[in-house]
């Protein structure tokens, strides 16, 4: 007699992985292959508000300034650009692609209390920071009731 081990949930292995798949390709996620270079995805973007101004901090890992671009027109701050897959050398092939490659952009609406002339970004370690000043009437002040 040959022992088996009874397993009652691996049939859902496969239904997780589709399932996975699923939300991945609807968030502009790709995960499975190589052919992922040229969808269009959307990088993480937090956003703090602090009394003087609003810092929005976008995760762009592994690529150089000069692939993305930021614009500011009719009172919307647009994040754009494209990460590009890497290409293997000779007799090298990808079994499994996790980073997303593809073009992406993201736009924010911006009060009309900031200064949109006084916008300012860095990017250091794959973080691109947008610091985005707001106008000296708009910000909170102490009222001192007499």
């Amino acid at each position: 007699m040959e022992l088996t081990i009874w397993r009652p949930f691996a049939g859902l292995e496969s239904f997780n992985f589709q399932f996975n798949q699923l939300f991945d390709q609807t968030l502009g996620r790709a995960r499975s292959s190589a052919s992922s270079a040229g969808t269009v995805w959307y990088p993480a973007v937090d956003v703090l508000e602090s009394k003087d101004s609003y810092l929005l901090r976008a995760e762009l890992p592994g690529m150089n300034k000069e692939y993305f671009n930021l614009e500011v027109k009719n009172g919307m701050l647009t994040v754009s650009g494209e990460r590009k897959l890497e290409e293997p050398v000779s007799g090298v092939r990808y079994r499994s692609v996790e980073r997303v490659a593809g073009k992406f952009s993201r736009s924010f609406y911006l009060p009309q209390t900031v200064q949109q002339d006084g916008i300012q970004a860095t990017y250091r370690d794959g973080i691109l920071e947008i610091y985005v000043p707001k106008m000296e009437h708009a910000k909170a002040r102490q009222i001192t009731v007499s």
